[in-house]
């Protein structure tokens, strides 16, 4: 007769097998969801400092370079700024000015409104999920001031 300790010999090995997969699938999950919150964070910002970089160098400006910033200006700015992980490749800006108070002549005078909205596509890196991307995108719009 076989005793009941023989029976189970092995089946300890199995339910770690099972536990570590699960863990593991969890540590990977909770590590890029901290990568996606902050590159996106990240995102948020390079947006504010594109737009914050665009209204101090509207059409009245005279003293910084890139005076009476266009669209391809900002996109350099805002690329110049990549850290971390990020890919400045991957970092995409689009400068718009919507909108201007009456009388302007441009839309680049002090009173309009500038618009940057910048993407990135953020590749996860977890075992399980590592075809997957997300786009990632963020607009910030300030009021010309120079």
């Amino acid at each position: 007769m076989k005793s009941v300790r023989n029976s189970q010999r092995g089946t300890s090995l199995a339910e770690t097998t099972i536990v570590m997969g699960v863990v593991l699938a969890l540590i990977f999950g909770v590590i890029d969801f901290g990568r996606a919150m902050y590159t996106y964070a990240f995102v948020a910002q390079i947006a504010r400092e594109g737009a914050r970089w665009a209204i101090v160098r509207g059409a009245q400006c005279t003293q910084l370079d890139h005076c009476n910033a266009q669209s391809s200006d900002v996109q350099t700015y805002v690329q110049s700024l990549s850290e971390g992980a990020t890919n400045p490749a991957g970092i995409h800006a689009i400068a718009t000015w919507p909108s201007c108070p009456a009388g302007a002549t441009s839309t680049n005078e002090p009173g309009c409104t500038v618009s940057v909205n910048v993407t990135y596509t953020f590749a996860f890196i977890a075992p399980f999920v590592s075809h997957l991307t997300m786009q990632l995108s963020s607009t910030s719009q300030m009021v010309i001031s120079q």
